[in-house]
């Protein structure tokens, strides 16, 4: 005869162990993810929320200095409200500094993208031969920081250092002054191409590796050819990943900062307001006034979010339009 007596479990010192209630074993299950995700919230609100938060207190205050500002409580703290944004906004060194920046990305986002573009292409391609090792070497200059590579540039372009000029020199041949005046666009523009392609075309290569096999063939039997095959049917289908590598570089332009900084020991073309950044550094840590240049952080904030947004929106209609077709 079988027995139908249940089994009991037992705890460590021999006591019964009370199994949890299918209601605490929910409860537990619901609450799981939020522990999960309680290590990135503190990190987040510790070192993006909150120094966020701070600017803002600080653009709408300002220093009130009584009498010749010396003692206690002579320079006190107070309320603003829009003045340091009016002050941003007609400061004409800020105004300068951007159109800068709108003219130096205007070189970087075509060059880089499209470098980007052709050598996913190129390496996607099945007569390419050392795959690994090229897509190593176009990443490698992404992996050597900023800095460096605009030090590394920086001494190239210098005629007493560089050994072009030299090469220049013995062929007879001009040896332009990259530094100086609108050339130094192009020793600035080379320098984030040399350094922001290799990842841009590491997001572009990787989508073209998730395409199907099976549409190649189907393109290959209709008589497409590899350009065709290209620019019909690659191009197309990575459109998601142009999209975000140019938001991306539209990002990186806006905040252009290592380079121009680097370079400013070696040339006098580089003001200390040569970009927005630039001169919200000098604001805050040259001249103190961390009220103005915390107003001018949110502004470039504000900015860089508004054409985030506008051409994100802009890519998700056409291709809604597209697809409607």
């Amino acid at each position: 005869m079988k027995s139908t007596a249940r089994r009991q479990s037992y705890g460590v010192k021999g006591a019964p162990y009370a199994h949890p209630s299918p209601t605490t074993t929910l409860k537990r299950a619901r609450s799981a993810p939020y522990f999960f995700l309680l290590p990135a919230t503190i990190l987040f609100a510790l070192f993006f929320a909150l120094p966020i938060g701070y600017a803002l207190w600080l653009s709408l205050h300002k220093v009130k200095v009584s009498g010749l500002g010396l003692g206690s409580g002579a320079r006190k703290e107070v309320w603003a409200g829009l003045e340091n944004y009016t002050d941003a906004l007609t400061d004409s060194e800020l105004v300068n500094g951007a159109l800068r920046v709108l003219g130096y990305g205007c070189m970087v986002v075509p060059v880089m993208l499209g470098l980007a573009l052709l050598f996913a292409l190129m390496l996607d391609s099945e007569k390419v031969r050392l795959a690994p090792f090229t897509r190593l070497a176009i990443f490698l200059p992404y992996a050597i920081p900023g800095v460096v590579a605009a030090l590394l540039w920086g001494f190239l372009y210098l005629p007493d250092v560089s050994p072009f000029y030299f090469v220049l020199d013995r062929l007879g041949l001009p040896q332009p002054d990259l530094l100086d005046g609108g050339p130094l666009y192009l020793a600035l523009s080379n320098i984030a191409v040399w350094g922001g392609t290799g990842f841009n075309m590491i997001v572009i290569y990787t989508s073209l590796q998730s395409i199907p096999v099976e549409v190649y063939e189907a393109a290959k039997l209709d008589g497409a050819t590899p350009a065709q095959i290209a620019l019909r049917i690659k191009i197309p289908m990575v459109a998601p990943s142009l999209v975000l590598t140019f938001f991306f570089s539209i990002i990186a332009t806006l905040q252009v900062f290592n380079e121009p900084t680097t370079l400013k020991p070696l040339t006098n073309s580089v003001s200390t307001t040569w970009s927005p950044l630039m001169k919200v550094y000098r604001d805050a840590f040259g001249e103190g006034d961390i009220y103005g240049a915390a107003a001018q952080a949110v502004i470039i904030a504000f900015a860089t979010l508004l054409l985030s947004f506008g051409f994100l929106r802009a890519a998700n209609r056409r291709q809604k339009q597209e697809a409607a077709r």
